[in-house]
């Protein structure tokens, strides 16, 4: 593909992918959940007193980064409302797009479609509802799958530089760094050690084979060495807090439940199938039961599955591209099935994404061939196999479209999932005077926060009223029943929250 029409194509797909997570930001998702809006009060906390933490311990406790990133979008634009939460998930989205296009042309160097490959497996991830979704949430998850493309790239990168050997520590180096910020995304992130060590094996072995073994410790020790520096923080503060390193995860462990063999065989069998058949059920990670893919995706996703399995079991040469993306896919799963809680869940299931699309990619690369070479044998079949790639290309644009702005985006259950009477309220309180009195009475149940139910953080982040200046400032009390009302009440504005 001549360097021209390679930028164009990217460039279009930047474009799909931006829209796809910008286009009507302030209104879809509608309301905000209290898990995101916990972040925006964190934040807004860290800005009043200039504590910026590596780990936030409220709500399961969340590691900082995201929060910190989200903190200077407030600052930027000075309002409490959900979109400047969501920006920040916007960027990483559009970033891991991006990656997804360098990291399959370096996955597929040496196969003579790998720019068509990697088009098309970043095509997928901009149209995909899966990454659309988490990409429009203020959930950190959405780093994790960005930090491991763009290590994965620049780790690929360090070894197949051969020219100057600085250029591999320097590259190393920033792999190892990225690679670390992804430790402090999203707890399933802790398992891809698993996934990086399938390059680093395959690269030990031809190091080995070729007798350069300083061309491989040399990346490898700085890749780590750049891990151990972006790691260090968050590391140092388990070692002061080891209870936070586990958070929730010993409460929805499938090895805590009364038959832990039989759900652990029920929860491989619905993640396998959530791909295809049946996704996640929360409205808030899918549309409710929909496959994670669609129909298109779905079908290439599996031809994909074949023809890198089949390289891999036919031993083919140089297979460590379908090992790693096969280990990538299973390892990101992992953390899925051995939990007991909402499954299949894609939210979980994550890092799954860049693997899922680039095999995806695989199947529909060979697809197109074989289409191609059909058409070609009939009459006017140059014309009608243009035809057929528009329509799918369209389809995959539209289809998304579709189903996350029209169907899931207007969605009364999507509007009940994001507690968007919630916002409704905290609306209405900043409308009134500040020197108005405002008591929220929060019935809604929860882990506490501060002596007060989780659900009021829609409510405390857009009004400003999570720490005690906050809620001075705005004249703004929380109680968790009406009994705790002051006697004296008949000038106060009262709010429910259930």
């Amino acid at each position: 593909m001549k360097k021209g029409k390679l930028i164009l194509a990217l460039s279009f797909v930047i474009i799909i992918a931006a829209f796809f997570r910008l286009y009507n930001l302030k209104s879809i998702p509608p309301g905000l959940y209290p898990d995101e809006a916990m972040n925006g009060s964190n934040a807004l906390e860290a800005i009043e007193t200039n504590n910026w933490k590596v780990f936030y311990p409220e709500n399961g406790g969340r590691e900082g980064l995201f929060i910190n990133i989200q903190s200077l979008f407030i600052k930027i634009f000075g309002v409490n409302e959900p979109w400047v939460l969501r920006l920040a998930s916007v960027l990483f989205g559009i970033a891991g797009v991006i990656g997804v296009f360098f990291l399959a042309s370096e996955l597929f160097k040496n196969n003579k479609n790998r720019f068509r490959i990697a088009l098309l497996s970043s095509l997928l991830m901009a149209g995909s509802f899966w990454h659309i979704n988490f990409s429009r949430i203020g959930f950190r998850a959405i780093m994790a799958p960005t930090f491991l493309i763009w290590a994965s790239y620049l780790l690929l990168l360090a070894f197949q530089k051969r020219d100057k050997l600085w250029k591999n520590l320097c590259l190393g180096l920033l792999s190892g760094l990225v690679y670390g910020l992804g430790i402090h995304s999203y707890i399933s992130y802790r398992a891809t050690p698993l996934i990086i060590a399938v390059p680093l094996i395959f690269f030990l072995i031809k190091a080995i084979k070729e007798r350069e073994l300083k061309k491989f410790f040399a990346p490898a020790l700085a890749f780590v060495s750049g891990t151990i520096v972006a790691v260090y923080p968050l590391v140092s503060y388990f070692i002061s807090n080891p209870a936070d390193f586990f958070g929730r995860t010993s409460q929805i462990s499938v090895f805590s439940s009364v038959s832990p063999l039989k759900d652990l065989i029920l929860n491989a069998l619905k993640t396998v199938l959530m791909f295809n058949f049946v996704g996640d059920m929360n409205w808030r990670h899918n549309f409710s039961g929909a496959p994670e893919l669609s129909i298109l995706a779905g079908i290439f996703f599996l031809l994909g599955l074949f023809f890198a399995g089949k390289k891999i079991f036919t031993r083919a040469k140089e297979p460590m591209s379908e090992w790693f993306l096969l280990v990538w896919l299973a390892v990101s799963l992992l953390p899925v099935v051995i939990s007991n809680e909402g499954i299949p869940h894609a939210l979980r299931a994550i890092i799954a994404i860049p693997a899922v699309m680039i095999i995806a990619a695989i199947g529909m690369d060979y697809f197109g061939e074989k289409m191609k070479d059909w058409f070609y044998k009939v009459r006017n079949g140059k014309i009608l196999f243009r035809i057929c790639v528009t329509i799918i290309f369209a389809f995959l644009i539209a289809e998304p479209f579709i189903m996350y702005f029209v169907l899931w985006g207007k969605n009364p259950h999507v509007a009940g999932a994001f507690n968007e009477n919630y916002v409704e309220i905290a609306r209405a309180i900043n409308s009134l005077p500040k020197e108005t009195e405002k008591y929220v009475v929060v019935l809604a149940g929860g882990t506490e926060v501060r002596g007060i139910p989780m659900p009021a953080q829609t409510v405390k982040f857009m009004t400003n009223s999570f720490t005690e200046k906050g809620m001075e400032e705005n004249n703004i009390r929380y109680f968790k029943s009406y009994d705790e009302l002051p006697a004296d009440r008949e000038s106060a504005v009262i709010f429910t929250v259930e």
